[in-house]
């Protein structure tokens, strides 16, 4: 009980628990906000219009169309009725809307609109009623049913696959069979040939219907609707595709309408038609998780950073990368030994590289600090007081950087010019410390510290630079809470270090 309740027991367990809610934190995120591991990811915003048109006959006008099935195969974002002076009213029951109007005299436009994201292919397993046993429909004479026997007799022969799979590849061919082309009529559209796949698949007692919808395609402009088939196999409907016969509800199929039920009704009008244009539209990850949240009916996005203005979230982003550099400093200081230039040294520094650019702030930074050695060993010679030399070698550094961005600009060269995005104080502090270090424990030991203030300052900008690692503490910052935990538990470590093993190896011999 007393080890339970000791320091290190209670950091172990504020470890589990932060642990536990980073987890399941991530997991909301991403199945109910639709965040993900990758950077920029975007989210595709689907807008369908319905273009409906028609010319009045003089009598009172009510327009009824079918409308998508909100369910488990996308998310509406938003719907809309643009139609001047027309009374709308919605049939959720039936998943209709209606239009309703006064006798009008010229041809009429009316508009359907709605915003969908998040459609995934749900493999057309479509949660419908079973249908009623279908009726096998009666020959007109012998050589209608000897036809259609020898089209079965043809699909069968196709091997794997189903039924409706067969028949629609059967009809499909370029040059088809001899009774294939004898029961097909002349003109082959899309809606005779579904109503003939239909026909066959009944003589055998196979129910099937029509589904009408629209594919999620830039290029849909003022087209009609895209019909396939729906049939009704063992206790499930699959869609087929009508041209290649290929099984499941594509993921970017919307349904409008299945079966017996009309895409379109218009009383008081002829000659009414339904075109479908699509539009596509890419948004943010995270834009889109507030828009998910209040499809969830959830209030939680509100009080996130994510619903923060952009240029607050941008300041935020490189705030959270920081404890995961802070956790590597304290790694390598504590665990392995690395001896730097002052605690967060090398965080400063990485955080100037990610301004100047790893390359050009290497060679600038370590120029800097060259100059800046030899300038201080010369003020060693004045024997000056501490505050005075510190500051003679901060007004030395300014020099340095300036005489380095001048000469970078007058020679082209980018790599000295980034000498001004250095902090100067620390820079002067980095030199000041050296030198010291440089005088009471020698020259081997003032190179080694600087060169591991170096190491640690290029492994924390390669953690914080890199793209995948920033987005993933940003997205689920909650992790930051368990690198506290590991940062805190760290701080009761007390056995040697990496290092401290390689130096007290001799002495472990010896015994």
């Amino acid at each position: 009980m007393k080890k339970m309740f000791s320091v290190r027991g209670v950091l172990t367990l504020f470890l589990i628990a932060t642990t536990l809610f980073a987890l399941w934190a991530t997991y909301y995120k991403i199945s109910v906000w639709g965040f993900s591991f990758k950077p920029k990811k975007e989210a595709d915003v689907w807008t369908i219009d319905a273009h409906i048109s028609f010319m009045p006959t003089g009598d009172p006008i009510e327009v009824s169309l079918s409308t998508p099935n909100i369910g488990d195969e996308y998310k509406l974002l938003s719907e809309d009725v643009v139609a001047k002076g027309y009374e709308v009213e919605k049939d959720e029951k039936n998943h209709r809307i209606k239009m309703l109007s006064k006798a009008r005299k010229y041809q009429q436009d009316v508009y359907y609109r709605i915003m969908i994201y998040d459609n995934e292919d749900v493999s057309g397993k479509v949660k419908e009623p079973a249908p009623q046993k279908v009726k096998k429909p009666t020959f007109d004479d012998e050589l209608q049913e000897g036809m259609v026997h020898e089209i079965w007799a043809l699909a069968d022969a196709k091997g794997k696959g189903s039924d409706a799979q067969h028949i629609i590849e059967l009809l499909n061919e370029k040059t088809p069979a001899r009774e294939v082309d004898a029961f097909l009529p002349v003109k082959k559209t899309q809606q005779v040939m579904a109503e003939k796949i239909i026909y066959l698949l009944a003589t055998r007692g196979i129910s099937a219907r029509i589904v009408r919808g629209v594919k999620l395609s830039e290029k849909k402009h003022a087209a009609p609707a895209d019909l396939m088939l729906e049939v009704h196999e063992g206790s499930k409907w699959m869609v087929y595709n009508l041209e290649t016969g290929a099984a499941g509800l594509p993921k970017n199929f919307v349904i409008f309408q299945r079966g017996g039920v009309s895409l379109l009704d218009v009383a008081g009008g002829v000659d009414s038609q339904v075109k479908f244009s699509v539009v596509k539209s890419v948004i943010s990850s995270f834009k889109m998780a507030g828009r998910r949240a209040k499809y969830e009916k959830s209030r939680l996005f509100d009080y996130t950073i994510y619903n923060l203005p952009s240029l607050e979230q941008n300041t935020l982003k490189w705030l959270m990368i920081f404890p995961l550099g802070i956790l590597l400093v304290v790694i390598l200081r504590n665990v392995v030994g690395i001896q730097t230039m002052g605690t967060f040294t090398p965080m400063l520094i990485s955080m100037s590289f990610v301004k100047t650019g790893f390359m050009a702030g290497f060679i600038c930074f370590s120029a800097i600090v060259a100059l800046g050695l030899l300038i201080r060993a010369a003020l060693t010679r004045l024997n000056l007081l501490l505050v005075p030399r510190i500051s003679a070698v901060v007004i030395w550094v300014i020099v340095i950087m300036q005489l380095l961005t001048v000469f970078g600009y007058q020679s082209d060269l980018k790599i000295i010019a980034s000498a001004a995005f250095f902090p100067i104080i620390i820079t002067a502090w980095i030199i000041e410390r050296a030198s010291i270090t440089w005088e009471e424990e020698g020259a081997k030991n003032a190179t080694r510290q600087i060169v591991n203030t170096l190491i640690v300052a290029v492994l924390t900008y390669v953690v914080i630079c890199n793209d995948y690692i920033r987005h993933i503490m940003f997205a689920f910052n909650e992790w930051n809470l368990v690198i506290l935990a590991l940062v805190m538990l760290l701080g009761t470590y007390t056995g040697y270090r990496l290092s401290e093993l390689k130096r007290f190896a001799p002495l472990v011999g010896e015994k």
